[in-house]
């Protein structure tokens, strides 16, 4: 009878002093992911989860530095560009091999393209970037050919950056959105899939045959985690090593001083902007006068505390604040009412009959602001953008609509005054979708932004390959946004994360944060 006792207290001393939970793998990194990917074949993924995992399993021809941008060397060990930048040559390296230990070659590459074009294939958001490629072939074994109908400077990035699967692997007469290897990958990458464990968590582990430097970290394990609170208890616990942030949390609930001690807090931002967009076909917004003066009457920095606690930064254009392309030597348009009354009525509108209400040759200024319902952050913008124009003399009504009609409704059919959106971006973006004047009837250029010097900068960088002629190019078409405002551009958010201090050499680079650089701290 002692014994079976004495058995029971230790069994629950054991338990009660969390003894129970297996000892973790001090070299195995734990991240959050708060939802989970429907596959990680790169060629069909199109969620951001699947990108932040295929990071590490699978590499392309060419990658951008994480820090300057530039375009270097990964899977290719060099190309060739034609005279006439329509004809674009790789040569591969050799010896490089797939986690099974296959020889990666450029029938890979070719394999990879084809499926990429592919009528069957569900790959529409690549397949838009490649129309005008004519030709490709492997010349050999570790060289391939692309030949475009035109010239783009963009070529060689998006050719560089073609998604990579094994032809040996996918080529069986499997259908290839379906195939069994979607769930477990093979790359060339560092890390390879041990585990897939749909609804709990997907494991990555070191890939042994690797042919660069072998990261410090052996394992890392995305537990999926729906609720945010939730992983930010797991990661108090210690059950977590890396998640991504709320502001409140960041600002409220993070801010102990053990926590602190427990965590590193890194902030940096996000390759994002939100925005209001003027419909220029619009009464109200068709003079750019009209649009200055709303930009000079939204305090964007009191915005920008109440609903994100600061954790952001004014915008001003429409490249990542980051890049080259954007022109930091513009500053945003302060929060001055004074001057935004003075432009309305340079623009006509005034309060002539003395009711409180701006109006211009009989009519009201009175609109409606369109945004989508539940987006929290676009309610709270709405109503504090509706209370202050009233003291200008405007009047906001606000119309919301489900995401799937606010989008093929309102937007794609530019049935809206003005609309609350956002972008996310490229490193390296071509303005020519969203702002030419070519893309207002079918392009994304919703707000019908029209400007005859703002085309020929498009049209002129889509052919300028000298990066320095073509930034200034863009420097010179971000003047024209900002002294136009088809925006009013608002925020680029702010990436907030916390991560263990188990780890060291925990960069923030250009492109963001990497995991394979990361090293466990001796102790």
């Amino acid at each position: 009878m002692k014994k079976i006792l004495l058995l029971v207290f230790i069994v629950t001393l054991i338990a009660s002093c969390g003894a129970m939970v297996p000892p973790r793998d001090p070299y195995t990194l734990y991240v959050h992911l708060q939802s989970e990917p429907d596959t990680l074949n790169p060629i069909i993924a199109t969620d951001a989860y699947a990108s932040e995992i295929n990071e590490y399993i699978f590499e392309t021809m060419v990658e951008l530095h994480r820090d300057s941008l530039d375009l270097t060397p990964k899977l290719a060990k060099s190309w060739t560009i034609s005279k006439n930048k329509r004809r674009f040559v790789f040569y591969l390296k050799k010896g490089i091999l797939w986690s099974d230990g296959k020889e990666f070659t450029s029938d890979d590459v070719i394999y990879s393209f084809m499926r990429i074009m592919d009528k069957k294939v569900k790959s529409a958001r690549l397949k838009g970037y490649y129309k005008d490629v004519k030709r490709y072939r492997a010349i050999d074994r570790y060289t391939v050919e692309f030949i475009y109908n035109k010239s783009y400077f963009l070529a060689l990035q998006l050719l560089g950056d073609i998604p990579i699967v094994p032809k040996h692997i996918y080529d069986d007469g499997t259908d290839f959105n379906g195939h069994s290897y979607n769930r477990k990958p093979i790359g060339t990458g560092p890390y390879k899939i041990k585990e897939w464990k749909t609804g709990q968590r997907i494991v990555l582990t070191r890939n042994e045959i690797y042919r660069g430097k072998k990261p410090d970290i052996k394992n890392i394990v995305f537990s999926i985690i729906d609720e945010q609170h939730v992983a930010l208890q797991k990661l108090k616990k210690g059950e977590l090593d890396f998640i991504q942030l709320k502001s409140y949390q960041w600002k409220k609930q993070t801010q102990s001083k053990k926590f602190n001690m427990l965590f590193k807090k890194v902030k940096y931002p996000y390759r994002s902007y939100s925005y209001i967009g003027w419909n220029a076909k619009s009464i109200y917004f068709k003079d750019s006068r009209v649009r200055m003066a709303m930009t000079h009457m939204i305090n964007r920095k009191e915005i920008l505390e109440k609903l994100s606690y600061g954790l952001g930064r004014i915008t001003t254009g429409n490249f990542y604040i980051l890049s080259k392309s954007y022109n930091k030597n513009i500053k945003p348009w302060p929060y001055d009412p004074k001057k935004g009354r003075k432009l309305l009525a340079e623009a006509g509108w005034k309060d002539t009959d003395k009711d409180g209400i701006l109006d211009k040759n009989g009519k009201k200024f009175i609109f409606t602001i369109t945004i989508p319902s539940g987006s929290a952050s676009a309610e709270r913008l709405s109503t504090i953008i509706k209370e202050d124009f009233s003291k200008d003399g405007i009047e906001v009504h606000i119309n919301k609509f489900e995401w799937s009609v606010f989008i093929t409704n309102v937007v794609h059919k530019r049935a809206f005054e003005a609309v609350i959106l956002g972008w996310s971006l490229g490193f390296t973006g071509d303005p020519h979708q969203v702002w030419h004047s070519s893309q207002i009837k079918k392009g994304s250029n919703y707000v019908s932004f029209s400007n005859r010097e703002a085309d020929i900068i498009i049209d002129s960088a889509r052919q300028e390959f000298n990066e320095k002629k073509r930034i200034k190019l863009y420097h010179r078409f971000h003047e024209i946004l900002h002294e136009e405002q088809p925006y009013t551009f608002m925020f680029t958010s702010s990436e907030l994360v916390a991560v263990s201090r188990r780890f060291e050499n925990v960069k923030v680079h250009t492109r963001g944060l990497f995991y394979d650089e990361w090293k466990v701290k001796k102790k």
